[in-house]
Protein backbone atom coordinates (compact mmCIF):
# COMPACT_ATOMS: atom_id res chain seq x y z
CA UNK A 1 0.00 0.00 0.00
CA UNK A 2 1.50 3.51 -0.92
CA UNK A 3 1.82 6.20 1.39
CA UNK A 4 -0.96 8.17 1.61
CA UNK A 5 -3.61 5.54 0.28
CA UNK A 6 -6.11 4.03 2.27
CA UNK A 7 -6.80 0.64 2.46
CA UNK A 8 -10.82 -0.40 1.94
CA UNK A 9 -9.76 -3.70 3.07
CA UNK A 10 -7.75 -3.57 6.16
CA UNK A 11 -9.67 -0.08 7.28
CA UNK A 12 -6.09 0.97 7.97
CA UNK A 13 -4.95 4.59 7.31
CA UNK A 14 -1.21 5.35 6.39
CA UNK A 15 0.62 8.59 5.61
CA UNK A 16 3.73 10.15 5.47
CA UNK A 17 4.65 13.06 8.11
CA UNK A 18 8.00 13.50 5.73
CA UNK A 19 7.42 15.63 2.63
CA UNK A 20 3.50 15.38 2.83
CA UNK A 21 1.94 18.26 0.92
CA UNK A 22 -1.22 20.12 1.45
CA UNK A 23 -2.78 18.96 -1.54
CA UNK A 24 -2.30 15.15 -0.05
CA UNK A 25 -3.55 15.88 3.43
CA UNK A 26 -6.74 17.70 1.83
CA UNK A 27 -7.17 14.84 -0.42
CA UNK A 28 -6.78 12.13 2.53
CA UNK A 29 -8.77 13.47 4.50
CA UNK A 30 -12.01 13.33 1.75
CA UNK A 31 -11.42 9.69 1.21
CA UNK A 32 -11.53 9.68 5.21
CA UNK A 33 -14.66 11.41 5.60
CA UNK A 34 -16.45 9.19 3.15
CA UNK A 35 -15.23 5.90 4.46
CA UNK A 36 -16.42 6.85 8.45
CA UNK A 37 -19.74 7.93 6.24
CA UNK A 38 -20.17 4.24 5.26
CA UNK A 39 -19.20 3.31 8.77
CA UNK A 40 -21.71 4.97 10.28
CA UNK A 41 -24.44 3.86 8.46
CA UNK A 42 -23.36 0.44 8.76
CA UNK A 43 -23.41 0.67 12.57
CA UNK A 44 -27.10 2.23 12.62
CA UNK A 45 -28.14 -0.36 10.43
CA UNK A 46 -26.30 -3.41 12.29
CA UNK A 47 -26.84 -2.39 15.83
CA UNK A 48 -30.60 -1.36 15.53
CA UNK A 49 -29.68 1.77 17.90
CA UNK A 50 -29.88 -1.06 20.96
CA UNK A 51 -30.29 0.00 24.76
CA UNK A 52 -27.06 0.81 26.92
CA UNK A 53 -25.89 2.46 24.51
CA UNK A 54 -22.08 2.79 24.88
CA UNK A 55 -19.57 5.43 23.49
CA UNK A 56 -16.20 4.24 22.06
CA UNK A 57 -13.81 6.90 20.83
CA UNK A 58 -11.70 6.22 17.69
CA UNK A 59 -8.74 8.16 16.31
CA UNK A 60 -7.36 8.11 12.96
CA UNK A 61 -4.62 9.54 10.83
CA UNK A 62 -2.87 10.49 14.06
CA UNK A 63 0.73 10.79 12.22
CA UNK A 64 -0.49 13.38 9.09
CA UNK A 65 -1.61 15.53 12.31
CA UNK A 66 -5.59 14.69 10.88
CA UNK A 67 -7.80 13.90 13.67
CA UNK A 68 -10.92 12.80 13.04
CA UNK A 69 -13.17 11.21 15.45
CA UNK A 70 -16.48 8.76 15.07
CA UNK A 71 -18.98 8.57 18.17
CA UNK A 72 -20.45 5.17 17.96
CA UNK A 73 -23.58 4.59 20.24
CA UNK A 74 -25.48 0.94 20.71
CA UNK A 75 -22.96 -1.29 20.14
CA UNK A 76 -24.67 -4.49 21.69
CA UNK A 77 -24.39 -7.22 18.63
CA UNK A 78 -21.77 -7.70 16.39
CA UNK A 79 -21.48 -10.08 12.99
CA UNK A 80 -18.32 -11.35 10.99
CA UNK A 81 -18.80 -7.91 8.76
CA UNK A 82 -17.01 -4.64 8.04
CA UNK A 83 -18.17 -3.23 11.48
CA UNK A 84 -16.33 -6.33 13.47
CA UNK A 85 -13.49 -5.58 11.81
CA UNK A 86 -13.18 -1.92 12.03
CA UNK A 87 -13.52 -2.49 15.72
CA UNK A 88 -10.63 -5.13 15.68
CA UNK A 89 -8.30 -2.97 13.44
CA UNK A 90 -9.42 -0.05 15.78
CA UNK A 91 -8.53 -1.34 18.77
CA UNK A 92 -12.22 -1.51 20.41
CA UNK A 93 -12.00 -4.44 23.24
CA UNK A 94 -13.67 -7.70 22.42
CA UNK A 95 -13.90 -11.33 23.72
CA UNK A 96 -13.45 -14.87 21.56
CA UNK A 97 -14.67 -17.70 22.41
CA UNK A 98 -14.13 -20.81 20.51
CA UNK A 99 -16.50 -24.11 21.69
CA UNK A 100 -15.40 -27.94 20.51
CA UNK A 101 -16.84 -30.72 21.99
CA UNK A 102 -13.90 -32.53 20.70
CA UNK A 103 -11.96 -30.60 23.71
CA UNK A 104 -12.88 -32.42 27.04
CA UNK A 105 -11.10 -32.27 30.34
CA UNK A 106 -13.29 -34.58 32.68
CA UNK A 107 -16.83 -35.41 33.99
CA UNK A 108 -17.46 -33.52 36.44
CA UNK A 109 -18.56 -35.46 40.12
CA UNK A 110 -21.64 -34.35 41.65
CA UNK A 111 -19.85 -33.79 45.22
CA UNK A 112 -18.01 -30.68 43.23
CA UNK A 113 -20.98 -29.06 43.68
CA UNK A 114 -21.03 -30.14 47.91
CA UNK A 115 -21.23 -27.60 51.29
CA UNK A 116 -20.68 -27.69 54.83
CA UNK A 117 -22.05 -27.46 58.22
CA UNK A 118 -19.87 -27.02 61.28
CA UNK A 119 -21.16 -26.65 64.73
CA UNK A 120 -20.27 -23.25 64.96
CA UNK A 121 -22.21 -20.02 65.23
CA UNK A 122 -25.60 -20.06 64.12
CA UNK A 123 -25.02 -22.55 61.49
CA UNK A 124 -26.86 -25.55 63.55
CA UNK A 125 -29.01 -23.92 66.48
CA UNK A 126 -31.14 -21.21 64.59
CA UNK A 127 -30.19 -22.10 61.27
CA UNK A 128 -30.93 -26.19 60.09
CA UNK A 129 -32.17 -26.94 63.67
CA UNK A 130 -34.89 -24.48 65.92
CA UNK A 131 -37.60 -26.05 67.10
CA UNK A 132 -40.75 -23.85 67.81
CA UNK A 133 -40.24 -21.98 64.39
CA UNK A 134 -43.23 -21.52 62.64
CA UNK A 135 -41.68 -23.59 59.47
CA UNK A 136 -40.11 -26.19 61.85
CA UNK A 137 -41.50 -29.36 61.52
CA UNK A 138 -42.03 -32.34 64.27
CA UNK A 139 -38.43 -33.02 64.49
CA UNK A 140 -37.37 -29.01 64.80
CA UNK A 141 -35.97 -28.58 61.35
CA UNK A 142 -36.42 -25.20 59.74
CA UNK A 143 -38.74 -26.13 56.46
CA UNK A 144 -37.75 -22.63 55.22
CA UNK A 145 -34.01 -23.57 55.65
CA UNK A 146 -34.71 -27.14 54.07
CA UNK A 147 -36.48 -25.68 50.74
CA UNK A 148 -33.04 -23.86 49.81
CA UNK A 149 -31.02 -26.08 49.82
CA UNK A 150 -32.77 -28.04 48.00
CA UNK A 151 -32.67 -25.23 45.59
CA UNK A 152 -28.85 -25.46 45.82
CA UNK A 153 -29.20 -29.01 44.99
CA UNK A 154 -26.56 -29.58 47.69
CA UNK A 155 -25.24 -33.41 47.22
CA UNK A 156 -22.76 -33.77 49.43
CA UNK A 157 -22.63 -31.75 53.46
CA UNK A 158 -19.18 -31.91 55.58
CA UNK A 159 -19.88 -32.18 59.19
CA UNK A 160 -19.46 -31.83 62.06
CA UNK A 161 -16.30 -29.62 60.86
CA UNK A 162 -13.94 -27.73 60.92
CA UNK A 163 -12.09 -26.65 63.56
CA UNK A 164 -14.61 -27.90 66.02
CA UNK A 165 -13.93 -31.71 64.68
CA UNK A 166 -10.58 -31.63 66.49
CA UNK A 167 -12.24 -31.32 70.45
CA UNK A 168 -15.28 -33.13 69.15
CA UNK A 169 -16.25 -36.51 71.41
CA UNK A 170 -19.07 -38.29 69.16
CA UNK A 171 -20.60 -40.39 71.37
CA UNK A 172 -22.13 -37.25 73.44
CA UNK A 173 -23.96 -36.79 70.20
CA UNK A 174 -25.53 -39.96 69.90
CA UNK A 175 -28.31 -41.99 71.85
CA UNK A 176 -30.83 -39.93 74.39
CA UNK A 177 -30.81 -36.56 73.83
CA UNK A 178 -31.81 -36.02 77.27
CA UNK A 179 -28.72 -37.65 78.61
CA UNK A 180 -26.03 -36.18 76.20
CA UNK A 181 -23.72 -33.87 78.01
CA UNK A 182 -23.14 -30.25 77.36
CA UNK A 183 -19.60 -29.33 76.31
CA UNK A 184 -17.40 -26.81 76.03
CA UNK A 185 -16.19 -25.90 72.05
CA UNK A 186 -12.82 -25.26 72.73
CA UNK A 187 -12.73 -24.14 68.80
CA UNK A 188 -15.11 -21.12 68.74
CA UNK A 189 -15.46 -20.69 72.92
CA UNK A 190 -18.70 -21.75 72.46
CA UNK A 191 -21.24 -23.69 74.45
CA UNK A 192 -22.02 -26.76 72.60
CA UNK A 193 -25.53 -28.72 74.02
CA UNK A 194 -25.08 -31.31 71.64
CA UNK A 195 -29.04 -31.76 71.56
CA UNK A 196 -28.49 -31.51 67.94
CA UNK A 197 -25.97 -34.56 66.61
CA UNK A 198 -24.67 -37.40 64.54
CA UNK A 199 -28.38 -38.37 64.48
CA UNK A 200 -30.29 -35.29 64.04
CA UNK A 201 -28.01 -34.56 60.96
CA UNK A 202 -28.07 -38.09 59.29
CA UNK A 203 -31.87 -37.64 59.05
CA UNK A 204 -31.89 -33.87 58.20
CA UNK A 205 -29.09 -34.91 54.89
CA UNK A 206 -32.30 -37.21 54.02
CA UNK A 207 -34.89 -34.23 53.98
CA UNK A 208 -31.95 -32.44 51.66
CA UNK A 209 -31.09 -35.24 49.32
CA UNK A 210 -27.50 -34.99 50.50
CA UNK A 211 -25.11 -37.51 51.82
CA UNK A 212 -22.22 -37.00 54.69
CA UNK A 213 -18.58 -35.90 54.33
CA UNK A 214 -18.05 -37.34 58.35
CA UNK A 215 -14.80 -36.06 59.79
CA UNK A 216 -13.14 -37.77 62.53
CA UNK A 217 -10.97 -36.20 65.47
CA UNK A 218 -7.38 -36.68 65.44
CA UNK A 219 -6.31 -33.80 67.18
CA UNK A 220 -7.43 -34.57 70.62
CA UNK A 221 -8.40 -37.99 70.00
CA UNK A 222 -6.71 -40.89 67.50
CA UNK A 223 -7.04 -44.07 66.07
CA UNK A 224 -9.35 -45.93 68.22
CA UNK A 225 -11.79 -43.09 68.41
CA UNK A 226 -11.92 -42.95 65.03
CA UNK A 227 -12.67 -46.66 64.68
CA UNK A 228 -15.23 -46.83 66.90
CA UNK A 229 -17.01 -43.66 64.97
CA UNK A 230 -16.81 -45.85 61.52
CA UNK A 231 -18.24 -48.98 63.37
CA UNK A 232 -21.20 -46.82 64.78
CA UNK A 233 -21.99 -45.53 61.52
CA UNK A 234 -21.10 -48.21 59.09
CA UNK A 235 -21.01 -52.40 60.70
CA UNK A 236 -24.68 -53.44 60.45
CA UNK A 237 -24.52 -55.15 63.85
CA UNK A 238 -23.10 -57.93 66.01
CA UNK A 239 -20.12 -55.80 67.63
CA UNK A 240 -20.10 -53.20 70.67
CA UNK A 241 -20.78 -49.76 68.20
CA UNK A 242 -22.93 -50.83 66.10
CA UNK A 243 -25.39 -52.52 68.75
CA UNK A 244 -24.74 -48.96 70.51
CA UNK A 245 -26.61 -47.64 67.20
CA UNK A 246 -28.81 -50.45 67.52
CA UNK A 247 -29.67 -49.76 71.16
CA UNK A 248 -30.38 -45.82 70.14
CA UNK A 249 -33.09 -46.81 67.66
CA UNK A 250 -30.85 -46.89 64.36
CA UNK A 251 -31.37 -50.48 63.32
CA UNK A 252 -29.75 -49.67 60.10
CA UNK A 253 -26.18 -48.71 59.58
CA UNK A 254 -25.84 -44.93 58.57
CA UNK A 255 -23.31 -46.31 55.64
CA UNK A 256 -21.34 -43.01 55.43
CA UNK A 257 -18.63 -43.43 52.60
CA UNK A 258 -16.39 -40.33 52.52
CA UNK A 259 -14.22 -39.84 55.72
CA UNK A 260 -11.74 -36.66 56.23
CA UNK A 261 -9.02 -37.50 58.61
CA UNK A 262 -8.83 -34.51 60.67
CA UNK A 263 -8.84 -30.85 59.70
CA UNK A 264 -6.24 -28.45 59.78
CA UNK A 265 -3.26 -30.24 61.30
CA UNK A 266 -1.11 -28.22 60.32
CA UNK A 267 -2.68 -25.17 61.83
CA UNK A 268 -1.52 -23.29 65.33
CA UNK A 269 -4.85 -22.46 66.15
CA UNK A 270 -5.99 -26.18 65.80
CA UNK A 271 -6.47 -28.08 68.96
CA UNK A 272 -3.72 -31.05 69.00
CA UNK A 273 -2.05 -29.50 65.35
CA UNK A 274 0.74 -31.24 64.34
CA UNK A 275 4.00 -31.91 62.77
CA UNK A 276 4.34 -33.01 58.97
CA UNK A 277 5.75 -36.55 60.10
CA UNK A 278 3.18 -37.10 62.89
CA UNK A 279 0.59 -36.09 61.43
CA UNK A 280 1.62 -38.74 58.02
CA UNK A 281 1.77 -41.55 60.92
CA UNK A 282 -1.23 -40.93 62.74
CA UNK A 283 -3.57 -40.61 59.21
CA UNK A 284 -1.56 -43.36 57.57
CA UNK A 285 -2.59 -45.91 60.93
CA UNK A 286 -5.95 -44.23 60.92
CA UNK A 287 -6.79 -45.34 57.49
CA UNK A 288 -5.14 -48.33 57.21
CA UNK A 289 -7.37 -49.06 60.51
CA UNK A 290 -10.36 -47.37 59.00
CA UNK A 291 -10.27 -49.93 55.99
CA UNK A 292 -10.23 -52.91 57.96
CA UNK A 293 -13.49 -51.86 59.26
CA UNK A 294 -15.15 -50.76 55.95
CA UNK A 295 -12.95 -51.20 52.71
CA UNK A 296 -15.35 -49.30 50.72
CA UNK A 297 -14.68 -45.61 52.30
CA UNK A 298 -12.99 -43.27 50.89
CA UNK A 299 -10.18 -41.11 52.89
CA UNK A 300 -9.27 -37.45 52.95
CA UNK A 301 -5.66 -36.20 53.93
CA UNK A 302 -5.55 -33.14 55.70
CA UNK A 303 -3.61 -30.31 53.21
CA UNK A 304 -2.15 -27.02 54.11
CA UNK A 305 -4.53 -24.94 55.15
CA UNK A 306 -4.32 -22.62 52.74
CA UNK A 307 -1.49 -21.71 50.42
CA UNK A 308 0.70 -19.04 52.37
CA UNK A 309 1.16 -21.68 55.23
CA UNK A 310 4.98 -21.60 55.33
CA UNK A 311 5.45 -25.48 55.26
CA UNK A 312 3.39 -25.53 51.85
CA UNK A 313 4.11 -27.49 49.89
CA UNK A 314 5.98 -30.07 51.72
CA UNK A 315 3.36 -30.57 53.87
CA UNK A 316 1.72 -32.24 51.04
CA UNK A 317 4.64 -33.95 50.14
CA UNK A 318 5.45 -35.47 53.56
CA UNK A 319 2.40 -36.79 54.84
CA UNK A 320 1.45 -38.31 51.38
CA UNK A 321 4.66 -40.32 51.48
CA UNK A 322 3.46 -42.03 54.60
CA UNK A 323 -0.66 -42.38 53.99
CA UNK A 324 -0.19 -42.46 50.07
CA UNK A 325 -1.48 -46.07 50.20
CA UNK A 326 -4.52 -45.63 52.48
CA UNK A 327 -6.11 -42.18 51.21
CA UNK A 328 -7.61 -41.07 47.98
CA UNK A 329 -7.72 -37.57 47.92
CA UNK A 330 -5.95 -34.35 49.71
CA UNK A 331 -7.74 -31.54 51.08
CA UNK A 332 -7.18 -27.57 50.01
CA UNK A 333 -8.49 -25.33 52.02
CA UNK A 334 -8.76 -21.18 50.83
CA UNK A 335 -10.71 -18.45 51.64
CA UNK A 336 -10.75 -14.49 50.06
CA UNK A 337 -11.43 -11.46 51.40
CA UNK A 338 -11.23 -7.60 50.32
CA UNK A 339 -10.05 -6.05 53.07
CA UNK A 340 -8.13 -3.80 51.38
CA UNK A 341 -11.16 -2.43 48.90
CA UNK A 342 -9.23 -2.99 46.09
CA UNK A 343 -12.06 -4.53 43.60
CA UNK A 344 -10.24 -4.95 41.13
CA UNK A 345 -7.19 -6.62 42.34
CA UNK A 346 -9.69 -8.79 44.93
CA UNK A 347 -11.22 -10.58 41.40
CA UNK A 348 -8.08 -11.36 40.49
CA UNK A 349 -7.45 -13.47 43.39
CA UNK A 350 -8.87 -16.86 41.62
CA UNK A 351 -5.73 -16.89 40.02
CA UNK A 352 -4.20 -17.71 42.98
CA UNK A 353 -6.69 -20.72 43.68
CA UNK A 354 -5.91 -22.03 39.87
CA UNK A 355 -2.16 -21.67 40.94
CA UNK A 356 -3.28 -23.18 44.34
CA UNK A 357 -4.80 -26.53 42.79
CA UNK A 358 -2.31 -26.48 39.83
CA UNK A 359 0.71 -27.12 42.68
CA UNK A 360 -1.18 -29.20 44.80
CA UNK A 361 -1.76 -32.09 41.82
CA UNK A 362 1.92 -31.78 40.90
CA UNK A 363 3.09 -32.31 44.47
CA UNK A 364 0.57 -35.72 44.67
CA UNK A 365 2.26 -36.82 40.96
CA UNK A 366 5.71 -36.34 42.25
CA UNK A 367 4.71 -38.64 45.34
CA UNK A 368 2.95 -40.98 42.57
CA UNK A 369 6.07 -40.96 40.79
CA UNK A 370 8.61 -41.66 43.93
CA UNK A 371 6.23 -44.40 45.27
CA UNK A 372 6.22 -45.99 41.53
CA UNK A 373 2.48 -45.82 42.24
CA UNK A 374 -0.30 -46.68 39.95
CA UNK A 375 -2.84 -45.15 41.91
CA UNK A 376 -3.79 -41.16 41.28
CA UNK A 377 -4.12 -39.08 44.50
CA UNK A 378 -7.39 -36.51 43.27
CA UNK A 379 -8.13 -33.58 45.40
CA UNK A 380 -11.02 -32.56 47.67
CA UNK A 381 -11.68 -28.65 48.09
CA UNK A 382 -13.55 -28.99 50.88
CA UNK A 383 -13.72 -25.35 52.28
CA UNK A 384 -13.52 -22.42 49.91
CA UNK A 385 -15.62 -18.79 49.89
CA UNK A 386 -14.97 -15.74 50.76
CA UNK A 387 -14.64 -14.72 54.59
CA UNK A 388 -13.45 -11.44 56.16
CA UNK A 389 -16.33 -8.92 56.33
CA UNK A 390 -17.45 -10.05 60.20
CA UNK A 391 -13.80 -10.80 61.27
CA UNK A 392 -13.51 -7.76 64.14
CA UNK A 393 -17.19 -8.86 66.17
CA UNK A 394 -16.43 -12.34 65.96
CA UNK A 395 -12.90 -12.05 67.48
CA UNK A 396 -14.89 -9.69 70.66
CA UNK A 397 -17.42 -12.53 70.83
CA UNK A 398 -15.34 -15.18 71.25
CA UNK A 399 -12.51 -13.16 73.51
CA UNK A 400 -14.54 -10.59 75.49
CA UNK A 401 -18.16 -13.05 75.48
CA UNK A 402 -17.39 -16.42 75.56
CA UNK A 403 -18.98 -19.84 76.22
CA UNK A 404 -22.09 -18.68 74.55
CA UNK A 405 -24.84 -21.14 72.85
CA UNK A 406 -25.04 -20.34 69.48
CA UNK A 407 -23.57 -16.50 68.95
CA UNK A 408 -23.38 -14.87 66.09
CA UNK A 409 -20.49 -15.71 64.55
CA UNK A 410 -18.86 -15.18 60.97
CA UNK A 411 -22.02 -13.89 59.64
CA UNK A 412 -20.45 -12.26 56.75
CA UNK A 413 -23.38 -10.15 54.85
CA UNK A 414 -21.55 -10.68 50.90
CA UNK A 415 -21.67 -8.16 48.68
CA UNK A 416 -22.39 -8.27 44.90
CA UNK A 417 -18.72 -8.19 43.83
CA UNK A 418 -18.58 -11.07 46.23
CA UNK A 419 -21.17 -13.02 44.23
CA UNK A 420 -18.62 -12.14 41.23
CA UNK A 421 -15.75 -13.99 43.32
CA UNK A 422 -17.65 -17.26 44.28
CA UNK A 423 -18.56 -17.10 40.57
CA UNK A 424 -15.28 -16.64 39.79
CA UNK A 425 -14.07 -19.51 42.13
CA UNK A 426 -16.68 -21.81 40.36
CA UNK A 427 -15.47 -21.38 37.32
CA UNK A 428 -12.15 -22.22 38.78
CA UNK A 429 -13.17 -25.91 40.26
CA UNK A 430 -15.00 -26.91 37.16
CA UNK A 431 -11.60 -25.85 34.59
CA UNK A 432 -9.88 -28.26 37.16
CA UNK A 433 -12.63 -31.29 37.13
CA UNK A 434 -10.15 -33.66 36.29
CA UNK A 435 -8.35 -33.71 39.72
CA UNK A 436 -10.79 -31.44 41.58
CA UNK A 437 -13.58 -34.46 42.57
CA UNK A 438 -14.80 -32.82 45.74
CA UNK A 439 -15.86 -29.81 46.80
CA UNK A 440 -17.47 -27.87 49.55
CA UNK A 441 -18.61 -24.60 49.71
CA UNK A 442 -18.05 -23.29 53.57
CA UNK A 443 -20.71 -22.86 54.83
CA UNK A 444 -24.46 -23.24 54.31
CA UNK A 445 -26.43 -21.61 56.96
CA UNK A 446 -25.67 -18.21 58.84
CA UNK A 447 -21.55 -19.14 59.03
CA UNK A 448 -19.88 -17.60 56.18
CA UNK A 449 -23.12 -19.08 53.79
CA UNK A 450 -25.59 -18.58 50.94
CA UNK A 451 -28.61 -18.37 53.69
CA UNK A 452 -29.03 -16.82 55.69
CA UNK A 453 -31.91 -17.03 58.65
CA UNK A 454 -33.91 -14.53 60.94
CA UNK A 455 -34.58 -15.88 64.47
CA UNK A 456 -38.44 -15.56 64.21
CA UNK A 457 -38.28 -14.74 60.65
CA UNK A 458 -37.79 -15.50 57.14
CA UNK A 459 -34.62 -17.27 55.37
CA UNK A 460 -33.18 -15.38 52.50
CA UNK A 461 -30.76 -15.79 50.44
CA UNK A 462 -27.66 -13.92 50.01
CA UNK A 463 -25.74 -12.35 47.02
CA UNK A 464 -23.33 -15.51 46.84
CA UNK A 465 -26.16 -17.78 46.07
CA UNK A 466 -26.99 -17.13 42.78
CA UNK A 467 -23.39 -18.25 41.01
CA UNK A 468 -23.62 -21.36 43.43
CA UNK A 469 -26.79 -21.94 42.20
CA UNK A 470 -26.51 -21.48 38.99
CA UNK A 471 -23.12 -23.63 38.74
CA UNK A 472 -24.92 -26.78 40.51
CA UNK A 473 -28.15 -26.44 38.52
CA UNK A 474 -26.33 -26.21 35.19
CA UNK A 475 -22.87 -27.55 35.61
CA UNK A 476 -23.68 -30.96 35.58
CA UNK A 477 -21.80 -32.78 32.45
CA UNK A 478 -18.73 -33.32 31.05
CA UNK A 479 -16.46 -29.93 31.09
CA UNK A 480 -14.78 -28.59 27.66
CA UNK A 481 -11.62 -26.88 27.64
CA UNK A 482 -12.17 -23.24 25.88
CA UNK A 483 -10.07 -21.71 23.28
CA UNK A 484 -10.68 -17.69 24.89
CA UNK A 485 -9.22 -14.56 23.34
CA UNK A 486 -9.58 -12.18 26.14
CA UNK A 487 -8.41 -8.55 26.63
CA UNK A 488 -6.39 -7.86 29.89
CA UNK A 489 -6.39 -5.39 32.53
CA UNK A 490 -3.72 -4.54 35.13
CA UNK A 491 -4.17 -4.76 38.88
CA UNK A 492 -2.31 -3.09 42.23
CA UNK A 493 -1.16 -6.90 43.36
CA UNK A 494 -1.80 -9.63 40.11
CA UNK A 495 -0.37 -7.65 37.28
CA UNK A 496 -2.00 -8.32 34.12
CA UNK A 497 -5.12 -10.46 34.37
CA UNK A 498 -8.05 -11.26 31.78
CA UNK A 499 -10.74 -9.41 31.21
CA UNK A 500 -13.30 -12.56 31.35
CA UNK A 501 -12.85 -15.89 32.56
CA UNK A 502 -15.08 -18.60 31.27
CA UNK A 503 -15.86 -22.45 31.61
CA UNK A 504 -18.31 -24.79 29.87
CA UNK A 505 -20.00 -27.79 30.80
CA UNK A 506 -21.48 -30.15 27.96
CA UNK A 507 -24.38 -32.08 29.48
CA UNK A 508 -24.63 -34.93 26.83
CA UNK A 509 -27.57 -37.16 27.69
CA UNK A 510 -29.40 -33.45 28.19
CA UNK A 511 -28.05 -32.21 25.00
CA UNK A 512 -27.29 -28.91 26.33
CA UNK A 513 -24.44 -26.66 27.03
CA UNK A 514 -23.89 -24.10 29.65
CA UNK A 515 -21.25 -21.33 29.35
CA UNK A 516 -20.62 -19.49 32.85
CA UNK A 517 -18.62 -16.53 32.75
CA UNK A 518 -17.99 -13.57 34.44
CA UNK A 519 -16.31 -10.25 32.55
CA UNK A 520 -14.09 -8.77 35.72
CA UNK A 521 -13.34 -5.43 33.99
CA UNK A 522 -15.00 -3.18 36.39
CA UNK A 523 -14.77 -0.14 33.36
CA UNK A 524 -16.28 -1.95 30.26
CA UNK A 525 -18.84 -4.03 29.09
CA UNK A 526 -17.32 -6.41 26.45
CA UNK A 527 -18.83 -7.46 22.99
CA UNK A 528 -17.93 -11.59 22.89
CA UNK A 529 -18.55 -13.66 19.85
CA UNK A 530 -18.64 -17.52 20.28
CA UNK A 531 -17.99 -20.39 17.33
CA UNK A 532 -20.56 -22.77 17.96
CA UNK A 533 -19.57 -24.65 14.69
CA UNK A 534 -18.85 -27.97 16.45
CA UNK A 535 -22.47 -27.87 18.47
CA UNK A 536 -24.71 -27.82 14.81
CA UNK A 537 -28.39 -27.87 15.40
CA UNK A 538 -28.27 -26.43 19.30
CA UNK A 539 -29.40 -23.08 19.46
CA UNK A 540 -29.93 -20.20 22.62
CA UNK A 541 -32.22 -21.45 25.56
CA UNK A 542 -31.11 -18.26 27.18
CA UNK A 543 -29.17 -16.04 28.74
CA UNK A 544 -29.06 -15.13 32.19
CA UNK A 545 -27.16 -12.50 33.89
CA UNK A 546 -26.10 -10.89 37.60
CA UNK A 547 -25.17 -7.21 36.85
CA UNK A 548 -25.42 -4.17 39.61
CA UNK A 549 -24.49 -0.81 39.27
CA UNK A 550 -23.10 -0.88 43.34
CA UNK A 551 -20.41 -3.00 43.64
CA UNK A 552 -20.64 -3.32 47.66
CA UNK A 553 -24.86 -3.90 47.61
CA UNK A 554 -26.01 -6.89 50.02
CA UNK A 555 -29.05 -8.47 50.21
CA UNK A 556 -30.71 -8.46 53.38
CA UNK A 557 -34.21 -10.02 54.72
CA UNK A 558 -35.92 -6.60 53.55
CA UNK A 559 -35.04 -7.87 50.31
CA UNK A 560 -32.93 -8.90 47.81
CA UNK A 561 -31.19 -6.09 45.47
CA UNK A 562 -29.16 -9.09 43.86
CA UNK A 563 -31.02 -10.89 41.91
CA UNK A 564 -30.22 -12.87 38.31
CA UNK A 565 -32.32 -11.61 35.25
CA UNK A 566 -32.78 -13.06 31.58
CA UNK A 567 -30.96 -11.12 29.38
CA UNK A 568 -31.88 -10.34 25.61
CA UNK A 569 -29.11 -9.07 23.86
CA UNK A 570 -27.80 -12.49 22.93
CA UNK A 571 -28.41 -14.13 19.19
CA UNK A 572 -26.95 -17.59 18.03
CA UNK A 573 -26.69 -18.57 14.20
CA UNK A 574 -25.32 -19.70 11.39
CA UNK A 575 -23.08 -21.36 14.12
CA UNK A 576 -22.01 -18.23 15.83
CA UNK A 577 -23.16 -16.98 19.35
CA UNK A 578 -22.99 -12.60 19.63
CA UNK A 579 -23.89 -11.17 22.94
CA UNK A 580 -22.06 -8.64 25.07
CA UNK A 581 -20.57 -9.24 28.95
CA UNK A 582 -21.41 -6.73 31.09
CA UNK A 583 -18.77 -4.75 32.69
CA UNK A 584 -18.68 -6.61 36.98
CA UNK A 585 -20.91 -9.56 35.24
CA UNK A 586 -21.41 -13.21 36.06
CA UNK A 587 -23.26 -14.74 32.91
CA UNK A 588 -24.66 -18.01 32.11
CA UNK A 589 -25.59 -18.90 28.62
CA UNK A 590 -27.22 -22.05 27.71
CA UNK A 591 -27.56 -23.69 24.77
CA UNK A 592 -29.85 -27.23 23.25
CA UNK A 593 -30.56 -28.89 20.65
CA UNK A 594 -33.47 -27.76 18.51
Amino acid sequence: MANGEFDHDSCEATSSTEGANHDIIKQNHLLASVILRIALSELCSRYNERKRARESLLTLGDQTGLRMFVVISGVRRTKKSFIEKLGRDWGMKQVKITLDKAYKVAKVDDRLFGSFIEHLGRAVYGGIYQPGHPTADKYGYRQDVVQLVRELQVPLIRYPGGNFVSNFFWEDSVGPVDKRPARLDLAWRSLEPNTFGLEEFYHWTKQVNAQIMMAVNLGTRGVADACNLLEYCNHPGGSKYSDLRRSHGVENPYNIKLWCLGNEMDGSWQLGSKTMDEYGRISQEAGKAMKLIDPSIELVSCGSSYREMPTFPQWEATTLEHNYDYVDYLSLHTYYGNAAMDSNDYLAKSDDMDDFIRTVVSVCDYVKAKKRSKKQINLSFDEWNVWFHASKEDADTTENHPWQKAPHLLEDHYTFEDALMVGLMMITLLKHADRVKIACLAQLVNVIAPIMTEENGIAWRQTIFYPFYHASCYGRGTVLQLAIDSPKHETSGHGGITDVEAVAVWNEEAEEVTVFAVNRNLEEDLPLTMDLRSFEGYELIGKTELVSDDLQTVNSAAGEKVQPRQADDAKAEGGQLETVLRKASWNVIRLGRK
